[in-house]
């Protein structure tokens, strides 16, 4: 599945239904549905969220450690406010290599990682909503006449089923995708499968630091906006150990969450009101930079 940027969207209107109940094939049409909604309108539109509420999806990415450069001359639309942090600035890309991208949206972080691997790299975005593939294809015609750059491709798929061969990949990025997943340790599977031996994973994701309350993993609502979904930080780890990968490095980032609080995000807001008195969100969920390799050269 996917979404990231099918990223982290903060859950439009998904509705009341219990999200514990909820079976993957319908997790994933809510998430395409949802998602495809902010492909066609945006994500500051009515009825279509960002990830974290902020002013603007520029001033979204600055408070999560993207810089102007980076920023600078990218396709319009291509920067919907959807992240939870910044993989490419984790990744240490170099000129030539081929990355991946889970869940690449209109194609952000794909955009930026295009002109880190140069014109002998490959950059690659995968995304289950046909909606924002169509955006990241207009988009990299976009790039190509701004920068010369021809090094960007988008796949629609799964990424719990990557359309992408075995050992193909040197890096691997994902944005605030994988916590959206049904399947997560599937997705780690396919993670290690697409890389090359010795492939790097860098991946900024939520996670929990503590258990959430029942009422906030009922809501679908907090599914789609990339909080009912998240797993525990040590599930994390466990999950991507059994799918082979090593030196496993998770940093717990709290700019994001205080970010949320800060712009009184309607998301936060809603599950603040669900939390024990007392509790704030980010006591309970973070952004976690997460690095790792797959072994061997």
């Amino acid at each position: 599945m996917n979404d990231k940027n099918t990223k982290c969207g903060c859950g439009g209107n998904a509705g009341p239904r219990d999200a514990r109940n909820t079976n993957p094939r319908d997790i994933r049409g809510t998430v395409r549905e949802e998602y495809g909604k902010i492909a066609r309108q945006g994500a500051s539109e009515p009825g279509a969220h960002s990830c974290c509420g902020g002013p603007s999806p520029d001033s979204v990415a600055a408070s999560i450690g993207y810089s102007g450069a980076e920023l600078a001359g990218l396709p319009d639309g291509a920067n919907m406010g959807l992240s939870c942090g910044n993989p490419t600035a984790i990744a240490s890309l170099k000129p030539g290599e081929v990355i991946l991208d889970l869940g690449a949206g209109g194609g952000f972080d794909v955009f930026i990682a295009a002109r880190k691997v140069g014109p002998e790299g490959r950059a690659i975005g995968v995304d289950m909503t046909p909606g924002m593939i169509e955006k990241a294809r207009r988009n990299a015609e976009s790039f190509a006449k701004t920068t010369g750059l021809a090094n960007v491709e988008f796949r629609l798929g799964e990424i719990e089923h990557l359309p992408v061969a075995d050992g193909s990949v040197d890096a691997l990025i994902s944005n605030c995708v994988i916590n959206l997943s049904p399947d997560k340790p599937q997705v780690w599977r396919e993670i290690a499968r697409v890389l090359k031996p010795g492939g790097r994973v860098a991946v900024s994701d939520l996670a929990l630091l503590k258990p959430l309350p029942d009422a906030v993993r009922a809501s679908v609502r907090a599914l789609v906006g990339c909080v009912a979904g998240a797993v525990l930080v040590e599930e994390t780890r466990a999950m991507m150990q059994a799918a082979g990968l090593v030196d496993i490095r998770l940093e717990s980032k709290s700019e994001y969450m205080n970010s949320m609080s800060e712009w009184s995000d309607p998301l936060y807001r809603e599950i603040a009101e669900k939390l024990p008195s007392g509790t704030k969100p980010g006591d309970f969920v973070t952004s976690l930079n997460i690095t790792a390799r797959k072994p061997g050269k």
